[in-house]
């Protein structure tokens, strides 16, 4: 059966998801901000170390609670009607056995973790696992078909809704549970949501002809997500067990900070790139050529970001949440930088999935884990959640970088092309960092330290993306050619995973 188009230049194509994509995200940040900023202050690092701990366990759990059959649907060739019924059932039957496991291990997971008080915080937060179940299906469908546009009213009626119910519990004593009342509430209105906007209505089904083949396809790719949460969550998992939850609340302030660039820059970007690519399969050479110049222009805006982060960290942290979160300094110094690194790896797996080069990328992630563990191990007990960031950026530079540099070029992208077109903003980064530092040393006033390098910096980014501004223009060529949504990558769900704060 022939693969399902899309429409072009018109109609909702690849360039219109992004720009979707992009809009979606930065409301969400920027108006995440704000309501963080009133929920770190009103509950404090006990607290919110309390929700961090319960929030590490739903990932986990969400990591593969459909057993990867949702994402068929994104890649099926022909009419998605054919499967849609099975993936439910598979998805909902998955999800609750998941849920049941979940609840049973959150008392010993807690205590684990340092806080036999999250117990009841990650049993209500599981709950999101069976919603995210049903949902799998229509979240799929919408991606299938470039649906950014109803996405976002899905997405931000989750953030909002969420935000605004969190926010009045907090305010009425409710402590770390009303975080997870509200992450719970918004899950509710968007599953809604979702099943309005479906392309197709909501029904179980069974058919024995597609369920062997999902699980086929979707079983080892539950897999792959355990090792992709393992490495994503390991640092959270070390400082939760080792520093106890109150560090961990530093911890994971610091890792959403840092996290802004990933989210606002490669996250809408991964949205539709994968899309881009498959289009350009038949011409490998325009394909190495587009991947090369989205890496030019990320690098340009995004690593001076993280430099800005990480050089002005200790104002930042000041400035936004107040004086009792000023430990978290410490680590964003590192993630931030971290973050640079996630940004390129990012894009780069997105480029060597559509060319078929998965299997080789589980490999990257399980010799990224072997290596990670000890290193984290080893940071938390020296240099508490400072040594964890120090040791991620030590491994993603050490092992991580010249691996995928040598996937890549194994893909026909050598080394020295991606050198090319990061070290001009990698120079830059340093010399943003510089000046930031340096301003926060010097400032007593932590706003007008943070603004003062902010200012400065954004001057160096304006100067590299005009320098760039005839690359930009591909991001307007995205759409103009028909796309095949099968070969997008990984469906939404109805869940934010990321933090509040």
């Amino acid at each position: 059966m022939r693969a399902r188009k899309v429409k072009s230049a018109g109609g909702p194509g690849a360039s219109r998801a992004l720009g979707w994509s992009l809009l979606n995200t930065a409301v969400s940040k920027v108006g995440g901000l704000g309501i963080g900023i009133v929920l770190a202050r009103v509950l404090g690092p006990e607290a919110f170390g309390t929700y961090a701990v319960a929030f590490v366990a739903l990932a986990a759990v969400l990591s593969f609670n459909d057993i990867g059959v949702s994402l068929a649907i994104v890649r099926w060739p022909g009419d998605p009607r054919a499967i849609a019924s099975t993936v439910t059932t598979i998805s909902v039957i998955g999800s609750t056995l998941v849920f049941v496991g979940g609840y049973l291990a959150a008392a010993p997971f807690a205590e684990a973790m340092g806080d036999p008080t999250a117990t009841p915080v990650v049993r209500l937060l599981l709950v999101s696992v069976l919603i995210d179940g049903f949902v799998a299906t229509p979240a799929a469908l919408l991606q299938r078909e470039f649906k950014q546009g109803t996405r976002m009213i899905v997405d931000q009626s989750n953030v909002w809704v969420g935000a605004i119910v969190s926010v009045a519990l907090a305010l009425t004593g409710f402590g770390a549970m009303s975080l997870a009342i509200g992450r719970l509430a918004g899950t509710v209105v968007s599953a809604v949501l979702l099943f309005a906007f479906s392309p197709l209505p909501f029904r179980f089904g069974w058919d024995r002809e597609h369920v062997r083949p999902l699980l086929v396809f979707g079983l080892p790719l539950a897999g792959s997500s355990i090792i992709v949460f393992a490495v994503g969550y390991a640092d959270q998992l070390v400082v939760g067990n080792i520093l106890g939850a109150t560090m961990l609340s530093f911890y994971v302030l610091a890792f959403n900070l840092s996290s802004w660039p990933v989210s606002v820059f490669s996250q809408p970007l991964r949205s539709v790139a994968p899309a881009a690519f498959s289009r350009l399969q038949h011409d490998p050479e325009q394909m190495r050529t587009t991947f090369l110049a989205l890496m030019r222009v990320l690098a340009a805006v995004a690593i001076p970001v993280c430099f800005f982060i990480s050089g002005a960290a200790h104002p930042i942290v000041e400035f936004v949440y107040g004086e009792q979160w000023i430990p978290a300094e410490s680590a964003l110094t590192w993630l931030a930088a971290l973050a640079a690194f996630r940004i390129v790896f990012e894009l780069s797996y997105d480029y060597l999935v559509v060319k078929k080069r998965s299997g080789s990328l589980l490999v990257v992630q399980v010799i990224w884990l072997i290596a990670l563990v000890p290193a984290l191990l080893v940071g938390a007990l020296f240099h508490g959640i400072a040594g964890v960031g120090m040791a991620q950026v030590a491994v993603s530079l050490v092992v991580v970088t010249p691996i995928y540099l040598w996937r890549l070029a194994r893909a026909g992208v050598s080394a020295r092309s991606v050198g090319s077109r990061v070290w001009l903003p990698l120079v830059a980064g340093f010399v943003v960092w510089g000046e930031s530092w340096l301003l926060a040393q010097t400032i007593p006033n932590p706003f007008l330290a943070a603004f003062l390098a902010g200012i400065i910096a954004l001057a160096i980014i304006g100067l590299l993306v005009l320098r760039e501004r005839a690359t930009i223009a591909l991001f307007r060529t995205l759409g103009t050619s028909a796309v095949p949504v099968d070969d997008a990558i990984g469906p939404e769900t109805a869940f934010d995973r990321g933090m509040t704060i």
